[in-house]
């Protein structure tokens, strides 16, 4: 008897589920059991076409002129209706990315924090009046810019969704939101969950399909004013010249090298375990991941030592259990991927304490998962130690003082994150402001807050998500001058 097929998952463009332009579809796997999971719709440039077309009419004729008061309470019916259905929407995150069950559930209660967080702020984020050197008023406004394209990437599909809808619907804007090939469907659900809230069915768009023709057809498209991006360096810069043709707003969220800097009067206990998911988490999947641990030398041995325990009893396995720990990669290219990058590693002479072996244990022979490794005795200038590898590997570099420490984690060609580990307050705020990045972490491995703005510097990115500071890029400041005269 031959398997059920899988259920098919249309495009959501103008409110209604629908074929893309060419019927082409798509298969999209459990990382787990190497089943398919779902049939998805692909777009192309002509439904790219429909849905900016459609966006651009729902913003000029109806979403831009509703007060920020009515916007804010259809967005916060949606955050409601996310929590509603939180165990949907989490087993349909962890079946499709291999995400460990407990960390998508905490996944769709940010994204339900987010809307609320912009729904909130939709009354609040404005203008102002300026003194000026003539007789009347010089007043600001802050405009919406239309329709925004928005990118996201694989590895956290549903969060990053959120923090790319919520602001960009909270301004009155429209938008077409471009899930990764990959892992499309809770971006799929949230846009029905958008309807069902009252988002009018022009100004939420849902678009699966290849980068180089929907992601290229959205950043070409006229009627697109802003591109929000997620994802790999090289494919942001490509982003960024197809951007210029049409002097687009960009931002740009990129890759990352972030250090992990742990001085000799650090918390051991206390920093071991916090840095240790600060490059595990998600299976290092993450652009944040703090894939180079700096050690101080006085330190080094015990904390390789520690670390390496610690490592080898990570739980990997089936994410929907609620024991696991870590589960498996996307896909298996990206497991042998990243096994290729171990592979250099050896071959530079580094070190493997722990890990980059494929789990012995026949449960999961059909999914793509990868023991976590960690390389000891790596030089800064060690491949493995420059280049983003994007999987459950870790690099730790020795350095004998302050000075080095900052030398080290500057040597990179990214600055996303990061995180330093000291008890002294002085030299934790001298090492903050010398590290080139766009966020760090003192004493805590955490990055992301939805009230602080979140963006890297040098290549791993431009411009700001989250926070306040995020509304500032899905709006345009207008001068208006009113003379008294």
């Amino acid at each position: 008897m031959s398997a059920a097929a899988p259920p098919e998952a249309p495009l959501l463009v103008g409110g209604e589920r629908s074929e893309g332009a060419a019927g082409e579809r798509r298969l999209v796997f459990d990382p787990a059991t190497g089943e398919p999971i779902a049939s998805v719709a692909q777009a192309t440039a002509e439904d790219v076409d429909r849905a900016a077309r459609l966006a651009d009419g729902a913003f000029r004729d109806d979403w831009k002129g509703r007060t920020p008061r009515d916007r804010a309470a259809v967005l916060f019916r949606l955050a409601a209706l996310i929590r509603e259905n939180t165990d949907e929407l989490a087993r349909l995150e962890s079946r499709n990315t291999g995400k460990p069950i407990a960390s998508a559930r905490g996944e769709i209660s940010l994204g339900a924090d987010c809307f609320e967080y912009y729904a909130g702020a939709a009354t609040k984020f404005g203008g102002s009046t300026i003194p000026v050197s003539a007789r009347g008023a010089s007043v600001t406004f802050r405009e919406p810019l239309g329709v925004c394209g928005l990118i996201v990437p694989w590895n956290f599909p549903f969060a990053i969704a959120t923090w790319k809808t919520a602001p960009a619907l909270a301004m009155g804007n429209t938008v077409i939101l471009k899930p990764a090939s990959d892992t499309p469907l809770s971006a799929l659900r949230l846009g029905e969950l958008a309807l069902e809230a009252g988002v009018p069915p022009g100004a939420f768009h849902v678009l699966p399909g290849p980068g180089d023709i929907v992601g290229a057809a959205l950043v070409s498209h006229p009627a697109v004013r802003k591109i929000s991006f997620t994802g790999s360096t090289d494919a942001g810069k490509s982003v960024m010249r197809l951007a210029a043709d049409g002097l687009k707003r960009i931002s740009l969220e990129l890759g990352g090298k972030s250090a992990c800097l742990i001085f000799e009067d650090a918390d051991l206990s206390m920093c071991l375990a916090s840095a240790l998911w600060s490059v595990f988490d998600n299976a290092g999947q993450d652009c944040c991941a703090r894939s180079r641990f700096l050690v101080q030398r006085t330190i080094y041995d015990r904390v390789v030592a520690d670390l390496a325990k610690m490592t080898a009893a990570i739980r990997v396995g089936n994410p929907l259990s609620s024991e696991t720990e870590m589960g498996p990669l996307i896909t298996p290219a990206h497991r042998e991927k990243v096994r290729a990058w171990i592979a250099i590693g050896d071959a530079e002479g580094a070190r493997r304490v722990t890990g980059g072996e494929i789990p012995a244990d026949p449960r999961l022979s059909k999914g793509s998962f990868l023991t976590p490794a960690i390389f000891a005795d790596v030089d800064n200038e060690m491949r493995v130690a420059r280049d983003e590898i994007f999987g459950p590997v870790v690099s730790v570099i020795p350095f004998r003082d302050e000075e080095e420490a900052v030398h080290l984690a500057n040597a990179s060609r990214y600055g996303l994150s990061g995180s330093l580990f000291t008890r002294d307050l002085g030299r934790a705020m001298r090492v903050a402001r010398a590290v080139e990045t766009g966020v760090l972490s003192v004493n805590s491995s955490r990055s992301v807050f939805l009230e602080a703005p979140f963006g890297g510097v040098k290549e791993s990115g431009l411009g700001r998500e989250l926070g306040l500071a995020a509304l500032e890029h899905y709006t345009e400041t207008k001068s208006v001058f009113i003379s008294e005269e």
